[in-house]
């Protein structure tokens, strides 16, 4: 891969941010709409940009053919159940929390790489990562002016959400040889064809009048940080490569802080810093050991 240059970090930068953004967007639609509904368009409106660039360039999406059963498996446990899950923990939980506890992805990911990849073992460095990582979120756990018995439930469904992801990225290497806007594309497809009779019979929010607010939030979390956000990351990893793209696991909860803050004046405590640092240090030494790994078998 080339070296980054500056227009390569500001991409990452602006990848950071409108993931971070998604988490205030998320509080924001809850106001008028439910975790179902919310999941729903979502993907909905994901899916557009997505299905558009593979008309472009032709590509032939693959949601109704012999590996569908792939497709709708991973549909539901990549975007059906993390997106209510986090929509519905953040009607609880300030969104600054929510995007702290969804950055354990990396530490989850090396957990469950694990036990499930034969290259992914630990090792010193990632066992500190991963012990730092998750004593920040127990830490969180702690603040009671934030996290209560009466939200509690909330926030540990919004890190089994990261947890979603995590199994939803191990099931998508079953199809890895397939093209990435293919695989989107057609497990958006699924998650739409799951969500919608869910939300007919759950939510049916056609009998609502939904907040100018939420309705914007809604659209903008589907086109923007579900659909135009994944080409964003497809264009940096295919001209930077997978160790760059991973620094954005560093920018997102600090973005996610700092928006919460901004948009909803969200309290910020000791205890959120702190378990900001910690989770933020987790993930450099998870990914330093990764990167160690990569660069000693290019060798090899």
């Amino acid at each position: 891969m080339k070296q980054p240059k500056l227009i390569d970090y500001l991409l990452l930068v602006l990848l950071a941010s409108i993931w971070a953004s998604a988490f205030f967007n998320i509080k924001i639609a809850t106001y008028s709409f439910g975790p179902v509904t919310i999941a729903f368009l979502r993907v909905f409106f994901g899916a557009i940009p997505v299905l558009l660039l593979c008309y472009y360039k032709n590509i032939k999406i693959e949601a109704f053919s012999k590996d569908w059963y792939w497709f709708a498996i991973i549909g539901f446990i990549n975007l059906v159940a993390p997106f209510f899950l986090i929509a519905y923990g953040v009607k609880s939980v300030q969104s600054n929390l929510a995007a702290i506890l969804m950055s354990t992805t990396p530490l989850s990911s090396t957990v469950l790489g694990h036990f499930y990849t034969k290259n992914e073992k630990f090792n010193f460095i990632k066992t500190f990562g991963i012990l730092i990582g998750f004593s920040g979120i127990i830490y969180l756990f702690s603040d009671n002016l934030l996290i209560n018995e009466n939200n509690l439930v909330s926030a540990l469904l919004i890190l089994l959400g990261s947890t979603c992801y995590v199994v939803g990225g191990v099931l998508t290497l079953k199809i890895s040889k397939k093209k990435n806007e293919n695989v989107t594309g057609s497990i958006l497809i699924w998650a739409t064809i799951i969500l919608i009779p869910l939300v007919s019979f759950i939510e049916q929010p056609w009998n609502s009048i939904p907040r100018l607010d939420s309705t914007i939030s809604v659209i903008y979390l589907g086109i923007v940080s579900t659909g135009l956000v994944w080409l964003l990351r497809f264009k940096i990893l295919v001209k930077n490569g997978l160790i760059f793209q991973s620094q954005v696991s560093y920018l997102i909860p600090i973005f996610g802080t700092i928006l919460g803050y901004i948009f909803l004046k969200e309290l910020i405590t000791t205890k959120v810093l702190i378990s900001l640092i910690a989770v933020s240090v987790g993930i450099y030494f998870v990914r330093k050991a990764d990167n160690k790994k990569n660069i000693d078998n290019s060798y090899n």
